[in-house]
């Protein structure tokens, strides 16, 4: 059964599912769309063209779907969707995305949002990710699966975030971050392959050794790196995961940490 405190705010035209409880003061607006189990915390505003999925959590004083911090929005109907089974924490704030960056900002499915990390207009965010306490993701930011960003990490606008990179705290990213590195620093340097989160996902050792020697010859033989792509390219082509590295270093358009 939904339930609803009698101080909360819902507007005409929200829509709400089953279970769904919204807390004390909080502010759900006219287009928002409240999926199975969705839990609102006390003086939470979810607004805006938002859908958030079945049995996420959004924390006290979190605001999500509010306008996005850019001086060319004009009130576009513009939209933010947010996956199933997410956790985002007290004071985060998640914007809609604009005209220019295809309308939606996306977050995937089963993250962990900490408190007071923001996440700027079109992000697209995918799943089993976690963005750590303060950090701040700028606009068109692009973060793939099972990636963490430590507490204070900023991401500049239009960067990628790899699958299952490790960000350490204080990290800031002003290019492409490789999937399954480890980046540090400001600005952010390699620092190696983020051999305990393989592991976590219970890669086997053949990918994890693919992996690093892919690593080598890209970041630490000293070819020039259309060589180097290409070497790896034939040496590790049976792996999935080396593929899908290759993929996103070639389709790197600021660069990457190296």
């Amino acid at each position: 059964m939904t339930v609803v405190h009698p101080t909360a705010t819902v507007e005409a035209g929200a829509v709400l599912a089953d279970d769904v409880a919204v807390g004390a003061y909080a502010l759900v607006g006219s287009q928002a769309e409240l999926a199975n189990g969705v839990q609102v915390g006390a003086h939470a505003v979810v607004v805006g063209r938002t859908r958030v999925g079945a049995r996420t959590r959004i924390s006290p004083h979190a605001c999500v779907g509010g306008e996005p911090q850019d001086k060319a929005f004009a009130g576009e109907a513009t939209c933010l969707e947010i996956g199933e089974d997410n956790v985002i924490r007290e004071h985060v704030t998640i914007h809609v995305g604009t005209p220019r960056g295809g309308g939606c900002t996306r977050i995937g499915d089963d993250n962990l949002i900490m408190n007071t990390a923001h996440i700027a207009h079109d992000c697209q965010i995918g799943s089993h990710c976690i963005i750590a306490s303060f950090s701040g993701l700028a606009g068109h930011v692009t973060v793939e699966d099972y990636a963490v960003l430590g507490a204070y990490s900023g991401v500049h606008q239009y960067a990628r975030v790899g699958e299952s990179v490790m960000a350490a705290s204080n990290t800031k990213l002003s290019l492409d971050a490789p999937p399954f590195a480890l980046v540090a620093g400001d600005r952010a340097r390699l620092a190696g392959l983020n051999t305990i989160g393989l592991r976590r996902r219970e890669f086997s050792g053949e990918t994890i050794r693919a992996l690093k020697h892919a690593f080598h010859v890209l970041f630490n033989s000293k070819l020039r790196l259309e060589t180097a792509l290409g070497r790896v390219a034939e040496e590790g082509s049976a792996v999935p995961e080396v593929e899908r590295l290759l993929r996103f270093l070639r389709k790197s358009e600021r660069g990457f940490c190296r």
